[in-house]
């Protein structure tokens, strides 16, 4: 089985990433981003997207109830459904579910992010959350039905509450769940970048110490995706992928070599 996480922004090819599902053949659950369709609609909603960073440095967009109707509205509706169009455009029998949806991802939501404002250390709670629980025996029975899975936030909260979680965590719990044979993330950029600004600077392979190390160095939402790289190697190896979601075929171009290999045998 593969995981396969896309990017939510506007440059990705996601006809293109169905075509290459329509190709690879294989039981796949395709995690889908959404933030530039989310905070299109947030605006044309008048709802502010506010993005706050933790006194550790991890970086997220605070959600309220506003923020949670413009996600459901393009995570699990808009961006989802139309992924899901261009799959069966394909061919390829694909099924859109949000974590809330059979209970597919439960999450708990998160006591506060502490935030520093002047000289102050403030909390700040929201609806956000991390998974904790996956319905592995749903996914596993829909992919032996020849399903291609697409799988958006929210997720669901202990109380029954739609949370907002990091799709990097997701795939993280997926993983964990399920074992994938491989994961690709599809990003917008070429792979993993020495400089941020210089997309000729990819990093080919990186290892454990690199992502630790990396991580201490970095803030914001890099320093939350290094992260959740990290945790993926916590259990059984396996091989991770970070590819360019732009280009023609993002699929078959990562798995041919392009982009930034990750493997960390425990």
């Amino acid at each position: 089985m593969y995981l396969i996480k896309v990017g939510g922004g506007t440059a990705i090819n996601l006809e293109g990433i169905a075509a290459d599902l329509a190709l690879l053949n294989l039981p796949s659950i395709v995690v889908l981003g959404a933030n530039a369709i989310r905070d299109e609609v947030a605006e044309k909603l008048s709802v502010a997207t506010e993005v706050v960073t933790s006194v550790s440095g991890y970086s997220s967009v605070l959600t309220d109830r506003s923020m949670m109707d413009a996600i459901m509205m393009t995570y699990a509706g808009l961006r989802s459904q139309r992924f899901v169009e261009l799959c069966q455009r394909q061919g390829v029998n694909a099924l859109s579910l949000s974590g809330l949806d059979g209970a597919v991802v439960r999450g708990r939501q998160n006591r506060g992010i502490r935030v520093r404002q002047a000289d102050k250390v403030l909390i700040k709670r929201d609806l956000s959350g991390k998974p904790t629980q996956v319905n592995g025996s749903l996914l596993q029975s829909l992919l032996a039905q020849g399903y291609t899975i697409v799988l958006t936030i929210p997720v669901l909260g202990e109380d029954g509450v739609a949370l907002n979680s990091e799709n990097d965590d997701i795939v993280a719990a997926l993983h964990a769940t399920l074992r994938a044979r491989r994961i690709i993330q599809l990003i917008e950029a070429p792979g993993f970048l020495d400089d941020p600004s210089d997309p000729e600077t990819v990093i080919p392979t990186l290892g454990r110490v690199d992502l630790i190390d990396r991580e201490q160095q970095s803030s914001g939402r890099i320093k939350r995706k290094l992260m959740a790289l990290r945790k993926l190697f916590d259990g059984d190896p396996v091989e991770v992928i970070l590819a360019d979601g732009r280009v023609a075929q993002p699929l078959q171009q990562a798995m041919q070599g392009h982009g930034t290999y990750i493997r960390v045998d425990r």
